[in-house]
């Protein structure tokens, strides 16, 4: 396994598709248009690899100076387990700096996946659901 973590590059729609589909994460994968838009209108981008396949994603709206919304944490499901969603957090802090707050919404599936990362639960967050 060649692993390497790269910023700001936004893969070819197709290889985030593969990746949300083996990963399990819910995603409008049969609308390729809104994952491209959704990726073009993110502003920070992690993603590894494995030589020339993608096998993770992280991608967050931040102001990089006091909020970030990680958006999505998605690894395909043959390399879960092996640190690489935990990296991507990682490098998404690094990124963001140390006085920028770092909060994601998990699906109900990873709810415990993120304190073993050293993440809070919050309780005192509010949602409007999307209708589509």
């Amino acid at each position: 396994m060649n692993l390497v973590y790269k910023t700001n590059l936004i893969p070819d729609t197709d290889a985030i598709i593969s990746v949300y589909r083996s990963s399990g994460i819910n995603r409008p994968i049969d609308d390729p248009e809104r994952i491209a838009s959704m990726f073009a209108n993110s502003n920070l981008v992690l993603t590894a690899w494995d030589g020339e396949l993608l096998i993770g994603i992280s991608r967050a709206l931040t102001d990089f100076n006091y909020s970030c919304y990680l958006s999505d944490l998605a690894i395909s499901a043959e390399y879960q387990k092996l640190g690489i969603g935990k990296k991507l957090v990682s490098l998404t802090k690094e990124a963001i700096g140390d006085q920028c707050m770092l909060l994601l919404v998990a699906a109900p599936e990873a709810i415990n996946y993120y304190p073993k990362i050293g993440m809070d639960t919050v309780h005192h967050a509010f949602i409007i659901k999307r209708k589509a």
